[in-house]
């Protein structure tokens, strides 16, 4: 008789509650398709443990079909044959489900991220980031931090090697390493495994971004004064800007017109734009007023310095890169190339404190009480740095003499 009673495909197919509710039709030892007035169908099995019933849902039908429904209600049934609960083991399960995503390398990676981004500026938090999603999260982001080994990592690395990319891949393996040990510091690996692949990754050689020599650096000057015949005004007092100023490129490009105190003659970079996070003061020469009374007439009512075509944004990452190409330096000069020219230039005058000299470059200050301390003291002779460095170009670019501007007895 119990026979006659079980499900058909068919008769699941064509259930209807009909005047019910629901309507719960039974497949035996428990097994129940209930279907509702809607037209919703959902599979529940009914059982008995320590004299209490129970139920629990065993899926959708027709997503779940009735072969494998009978599958899942004989595997809940093995567990009741151990007394163990199915629905309170279903609830542990979801529990650790729950803790294995929480602590995942994308979810312990992503939170490292969040504690990080305040003291990056946004273009390196925007890469890190894709480094991440592109790189890292497809291949390892779902596996518990915990469980990755070496070989996994390993393996993980050579994808972006056999791109040809050996350079990111020692990146990635370093963003990987801190996510890591982030992870040790809050209890959910045991150690990083990145460092267990010191040698194992294909050797790559850094580029130092290209800088023409001090002795380049006239003909470099007098290209860019005749630049306007080949592009635009703006884009060549750009140039001119960076090469006085030697800040970092999208300090420059990024540039609001609200940070410059022009009658006190300051360019004062907030944090949030610099590498370090930390506020910058650019003393400005009487070259560089010139220089930025001219874009601010070209700049108009845009708050940027330099406006792209789109008034309300700046001009693009790559714009002042192919100008310089357009100039004929294309692998020869890059407006980082600037920052190291005015290094060596002001390091070897014998003029100024090499201390001073890194603080106008921004470099970090490891010390954070020292650091505010150089701010003050320092910025006097950073001022003289400007001027000095400002009548230096521009002698150039005339034509003087290259050795003695570069010798000790300046």
């Amino acid at each position: 008789m119990a026979l006659k009673e079980l499900l058909t495909d068919l008769a699941c197919k064509n259930a209807a509650a009909e005047s019910a509710k629901i309507r719960k039709l039974h497949d035996g030892q428990g097994l129940y398709l209930w279907v509702y007035e809607d037209g919703r169908k959902y599979w529940r099995l009914r059982y008995k443990i320590h004299d209490k019933e129970k139920s629990i849902s065993l899926g959708v039908y027709p997503v779940v079909g009735l072969k494998q429904a009978r599958q899942l209600a004989r595997a809940e049934r093995v567990k009741l044959a151990s007394n163990i609960d199915p629905s309170i083991d279903r609830q542990i399960n979801k529990q650790k489900a729950k803790e294995a995503a929480a602590n995942s390398f994308e979810a312990v990676a992503r939170e490292w991220y969040r504690k990080q981004t305040h003291t990056w500026v946004i273009s390196h938090s925007k890469d890190v980031l894709r480094r991440l999603e592109v790189n890292v999260f497809p291949y390892i982001g779902v596996y518990p931090i915990s469980t990755i080994e070496a070989p996994q990592l390993l393996n993980m690395i050579r994808i972006i090697e056999h791109r040809g990319s050996f350079d990111l891949a020692h990146r990635v393996l370093g963003v990987c390493g801190q996510v890591f040990r982030y992870g040790i510091s809050t209890g959910r690996c045991k150690r990083d495994p990145a460092g267990d692949l010191k040698g194992a990754l294909t050797p790559h050689k850094k580029k130092n971004q290209a800088a023409v020599k001090p002795e380049e650096l006239p003909e470099l000057l007098r290209a860019i004064a005749t630049y306007e015949s080949v592009g635009d005004r703006q884009t060549q007092l750009a140039l001119q800007l960076l090469a006085f100023t030697f800040v970092r490129t999208n300090e420059l490009i990024g540039a609001l017109w609200e940070e410059f105190d022009l009658s006190n003659a300051l360019w004062i970079v907030p944090s949030e734009r610099m590498k370090m996070k930390n506020e910058h003061v650019v003393p400005l020469s009487r070259q560089v007023l010139e220089i930025l009374a001219e874009l601010k007439t070209i700049a108009g009512n845009s708050r940027y310095l330099l406006p792209g075509r789109n008034p309300n944004k700046p001009i693009s990452n790559n714009t002042l890169l192919f100008a310089l190409y357009r100039l004929g330096y294309k692998g020869k000069m890059t407006g980082h190339g600037f920052r190291a020219v005015a290094s060596t230039a002001l390091n070897e005058s014998g003029l100024f404190s090499p201390d001073a000299i890194e603080r106008q470059l921004a470099h970090s200050e490891r010390n954070e009480v020292r650091g505010v301390y150089n701010r003050a003291e320092y910025l006097p002779e950073r001022k003289r740095i400007m001027i000095w460095w400002s009548d230096h170009l521009e002698a150039l670019a005339k034509g003087a003499e290259v050795i003695p501007l570069f010798s000790k007895s300046v």
